[in-house]
């Protein structure tokens, strides 16, 4: 039984910050992606990486502390190499890569959250728009190539829990269904990987359109996974016995999320059905820390945006119409909340 007086977690959880930011600055200057699948003593990886000789030795060892490098032998002549998991998920070169959003958060959310006092007092975003710059997915799709760069940068974290939904779902009463905000259209592909009698639609604005159908057609799968463009805003949703979004609700506030939970209701068939994947907030809103974290982000960056629990999405639901409602664990902190017209 652990120790009531026992300052430890108050500490780890004050100092967080430290390691926090010793790992992003090591996916920004590259350390998993430059060793691959080499071994270099720590004044070999400091000299390709650009570091400052006082500085090697300490942010080295700090990872492999950290548990996300390895190290062979001690002092000078000692090898670093990557941990199997820093090979698959940190390694740019890596298929699974997750590093994208690690990037934006060393890029962008660090600093943002320095202003997470102003949000609490005030609700409002404290992202590029309170200084008077346009919003980050507005400058993104003025530019086709930093949007296409951004969204290959989130596929890393969601392919994660889109797989699990392709594996744990049942898809067997369903014939077609539609991402909504499909990006990249990989929820689509890893359901169309599995599921060979679904006929899948990837539903996002114009100019994501061309690099979802880059993205389906390197996949082989263009013949079952097709594109639709649209604002799901202004545009009834296209029709489908399925329809999905992964992490979009949480990005809007209510009114809106209601907006887009008509509209699916709308779009579907008796017997269809919704599913929102998100980090769902436990009901008693007391175990899932990255959901409630995650929600605070939702304020940082658009104010009044907010993550949510299945009980909430039930509620929402039910106000529509839909008639029965699951909630299915993927992976990690995130869930798909299901709703049945």
């Amino acid at each position: 039984m652990s120790d009531p007086q026992d300052v430890s977690p108050i500490l780890q959880t004050a100092f967080a910050f430290w390691s926090s930011k010793v790992l992003l600055t090591a996916v920004e200057f590259g350390v998993f992606t430059t060793l691959g699948d080499r071994r270099l003593t720590g004044q070999e990886l400091g000299a390709e990486i650009g570091l400052h000789p006082r500085a090697i030795s300490d942010f080295l060892d700090s990872l492999v502390a950290m548990k996300f490098l390895d190290r062979d032998g001690d002092g000078p002549s000692a090898t670093y190499r990557n941990t199997p998991a820093g090979a698959l998920y940190l390694d740019r070169n890596s298929p699974r890569y997750v590093g994208g959003i690690l990037e934006m958060l060393n890029a962008r959310l660090f600093r943002f959250w320095h202003d997470l006092p102003e949000a609490l007092r005030t609700g409002k975003p404290q992202n590029e728009v309170k200084h008077g710059r346009k919003g980050i997915f507005e400058t993104l799709y003025e530019e086709l190539p930093k949007l296409e760069q951004f969204m290959g940068a989130m596929t890393g974290l969601s392919r994660i829990n889109f797989e699990a939904f392709s594996a744990k779902f049942d898809f067997g009463p369903f014939k077609t269904m539609c991402d909504i905000g499909g990006a990249t259209g990989l929820l689509c592909i890893e359901v169309a990987k599995r599921h060979h009698h679904l006929q899948c639609t990837s539903f996002d604005l114009p100019p994501v359109e061309p690099i979802a159908r880059n993205h389906i057609a390197a996949s082989g799968l263009a013949g079952r996974v097709g594109t639709a463009a649209g604002d799901f805003f202004k545009d009834p949703l296209p029709r489908a016995d399925l329809i999905t979004m992964g992490m979009i609700l949480h990005d809007w506030n209510l009114e809106k999320k209601m907006h887009l939970i008509r509209a699916a209701y709308d779009a579907l068939p008796p017997g269809g059905a919704l599913v929102a994947i998100e980090a769902l907030i436990d009901d008693a809103r007391r175990e899932n820390l990255f959901g409630l974290l995650m929600s605070l982000n939702m304020l940082i960056e658009f104010g009044d945006a907010f993550d949510y629990s299945g009980a909430d999405f039930r509620t929402w639901c039910g106000e529509v119409g839909f008639r029965r409602f699951d909630v299915i664990h993927l992976a990690g902190a995130s869930s798909a909340a299901v709703a049945y017209k």
